[in-house]
């Protein structure tokens, strides 16, 4: 197996389509998946596919923005779209491709790595590298429209970690805090 990484608007067509037949397995929608991106251009959004023999086993988007918090300026990008292919799910897939992201931030230069998950997704994400931020807030959509990861119906947890020693000196103020992640409104919150 290896991991093939590409911008999204540059995935070849043919792992594109797998990819979001994969998605469309994990969360269907009243749409199949037509190959058409997923995310905001804005965000920089860069697929991350483990593939074996062809085959698209796993699949992640890495999406990256600047935010500001408690007045510090921060190069962050997080994780989106998540998916392992059904029949292989439980062989460390998902896990090896989410670990590959996290390296993948922290050479990239990335301030922060930071995302929301389920509750029950917390010890996946953990054994691949991050760190749940106790009491932590992230504030997608815009400003004029926010979309809180803490808002009713939810059952969100905050993954982190920290890659620059600017964000580690600060790691503290992003405990029990509301992140303006503000994403827009394709991707509301990563």
């Amino acid at each position: 197996m290896h991991i093939l990484s590409f911008p999204e608007a540059a995935t070849p067509a043919e792992l594109l389509l797998q990819v979001r037949a994969l998605q469309q397995e994990a969360w269907p929608s009243a749409t199949p998946g037509d190959g058409q991106f997923n995310h905001d251009p804005a965000l920089l959004p860069m697929s991350m596919l483990l593939m074996d023999d062809g085959t698209v086993m796993a699949a992640l988007d890495i999406l990256s923005k600047e935010i500001t918090h408690t007045d510090r300026r921060y190069q962050a990008a997080g994780l989106s779209t998540v998916v392992t292919r059904k029949a292989v799910r439980g062989r460390g897939h998902g896990r090896q491709l989410v670990a590959a992201a996290h390296a993948a931030m922290a050479e990239a230069g990335f301030d922060i790595g930071l995302f929301t998950c389920d509750r029950p997704l917390q010890r996946f994400y953990e054994s691949a590298g991050w760190q749940a931020l106790p009491g932590t807030v992230l504030i997608g959509g815009t400003p004029e429209t926010p979309f809180p990861s803490d808002q009713p119906g939810f059952d969100k947890v905050t993954m982190a970690d920290f890659f620059s020693v600017k964000s580690k000196e600060n790691r503290p103020s992003f405990h029990h805090s509301r992140i303006e992640l503000y994403p827009g409104e394709i991707d509301k919150l990563w």
